[in-house]
């Protein structure tokens, strides 16, 4: 079965060029573009545009790049708390560091890392001090002064003339980060206030994606981008500067609606010109909507990725890494779109899978855990514990050898193979949880691949896993959680402990 498709991504990259070198032009010498939410690996973007290029920003990046200079912001409170990037499930520090050298590897380098409302966080010293160190210019905004109320404080010398500012050579500057509140736009007006007072022509722009302007309010994929960030509590409305200044309607959102006075009145000082944006939604040079081939499918994909956020709200609010305000927002969208848990269409099988084993006494210790995929084709393949594999090691297996034609009665690994590697954990190394995680599977795949022609061509299916729904009717184990991203599925669970232990 062919992925259908909604998303072309080379008309997205020609109008979506065009866009910024327009903008580019209007301001003359320089513009700062923030970039609104992921520069690279925007798997969001991916799930709920099908065909959309995870990368596809860095391409059009490659497109301009000889009118392109970066600075990366990320906020000294995060590196601090060590914030955590969930699709990558590393810290935004790192995650700063992986984008320079990705950033390198498209032949785009950064001329800066500005690290925001730095207050001598020693974490975030660390974090400078290792970049400078390898030839990375770090600069340290700390807080402006006055923000966000008093305007003539925050464009004077003790407000954005406080902060260093950043060299550029070309007349776009990107200015990215690794996530939301990164400082991105008070960066991008440091700039502009610097090149002002110098006498330099600049301006701003916002580099957006979602929401989608010219897609209607309660379009699914707008919705959800609400789901993707009820942890900020955004809300998707019409923008009503836009409404009052042409009399259409553009969907924007609370934080950008809320801003565009304040900014509006920074930037008029700044300039000592009127804004030349009418609204939140002038500001934005966003192409993506006009990407959007099949709409039906894009309608879809976006429900599909609401129910997901919907498992993940819960599941974070039981390992007490959300709130219920989160949860209780994501159902309220679910409800407004009359979506069920069980529309995703690989959790009721996941769940029979469990229960079948309940019934027949399988599991581990009385328990049992169920998981399916599904299939590039829409069939659903499921697995579930036992004493010698996870969950999601079983459903694995069991996927790689139904695509590879292998009957269920034929091993990929020999059972004394995983009986030894029970016993190591066991007896050797004194874990009681004994069962191959999804991690180790697949290090014992490889191995047996060695010796095992059968086991080899299974592991060649491996890459078809990528991007296919999976479902686990418990919390994702930490050995499983780290091959489910290597593998490139979609997992969702429901928010049930493995078992009733506090720690492990």
């Amino acid at each position: 079965m062919t992925a259908k498709i909604g998303f072309d991504n080379e008309k997205y990259i020609r109008e979506q060029a065009e866009g910024i070198l327009e903008r580019q032009r209007r301001f003359g010498s320089k513009l700062y573009l923030e970039f609104g939410g992921k520069l690279m690996f925007d798997m969001h973007a991916a799930r709920v545009l099908p065909g959309y290029d995870p990368n596809v920003k860095m391409r059009l990046l490659r497109h301009i790049r000889d009118h392109v200079d970066i600075i990366l912001c990320i906020y000294a409170g995060d590196i601090e708390r060590k914030k955590m990037r969930a699709d990558f499930g590393i810290s935004y520090d790192a995650d700063a560091m992986k984008l320079i050298d990705d950033l390198r590897a498209w032949d785009l380098n950064v001329r800066a890392v500005v690290i925001t409302r730095f207050d001598g966080q020693p974490a975030a010293i660390q974090f400078r001090d290792r970049l400078q160190r390898r030839g990375i210019k770090v600069c340290c905004h700390r807080p402006t002064r006055g923000y966000p109320t008093d305007v003539d404080t925050i464009v004077s010398e003790e407000g954005y003339g406080a902060a260093e500012y950043v060299e550029t050579e070309r007349p776009i500057v990107v200015v990215t980060g690794p996530g939301p509140g990164s400082g991105k736009l008070a960066t991008c007006l440091t700039m502009l206030y610097h090149d002002c007072r110098a006498g330099r022509q600049a301006g701003y722009a916002k580099f957006e994606t979602f929401p989608i302007w010219n897609l209607p309010l309660k379009h699914p994929v707008n919705i959800a981008y609400e789901a993707a960030t009820a942890d900020l509590q955004d809300v998707n409305m019409i923008d009503p500067f836009h409404l009052e200044a042409y009399g259409a309607t553009a969907t924007n959102y609370n934080r950008d609606v809320a801003a565009f006075p304040l900014l509006r009145a920074i930037w008029e000082r700044i300039t000592n010109q009127p804004c030349p944006y009418k609204s939140p939604t002038d500001m934005g040079v966003n192409r993506c909507g006009f990407g959007i081939v099949d709409d039906e499918v894009v309608r879809e994909a976006s429900r599909q990725e609401i129910i997901r956020r919907s498992f993940r709200a819960r599941t974070e609010y039981a390992l007490g890494s959300s709130d219920m305000a989160s949860v209780s927002r994501i159902e309220m969208l679910m409800k407004d779109l009359d979506l069920r848990e069980e529309d995703r269409h690989v959790v009721l099988p996941a769940r029979r899978a469990a229960e079948d084993g309940q019934l027949a006494g399988k599991g581990v210790n009385g328990v049992c855990t169920g998981a399916a995929i599904e299939l590039a084709d829409g069939s659903i393949v499921t697995g579930r514990n036992s004493a010698t594999m996870n969950a999601a090691s079983a459903v694995v297996l069991n996927a790689i050898k139904k695509l590879a034609g292998i009957p269920d009665k034929l091993h990929l690994l020999p059972p004394e193979v995983i009986n030894d590697i029970v016993s190591l954990k066991h007896d050797t190394l004194g874990e009681t949880r004994t069962s191959l995680n999804l991690d180790e599977l697949l290090v014992a795949l490889a191995i047996s691949a060695a010796l095992n022609p059968v086991a080899k061509a299974a592991i060649g299916f491996l890459k078809d896993l990528r991007d296919r729904e999976m479902h686990i009717t418990r919390i994702v184990a930490p050995g499983d959680s780290s091959g489910l991203r290597r593998l490139g599925l979609r997992p969702t669970s429901d928010p049930v402990f493995r078992n009733a232990s506090l720690f492990g």
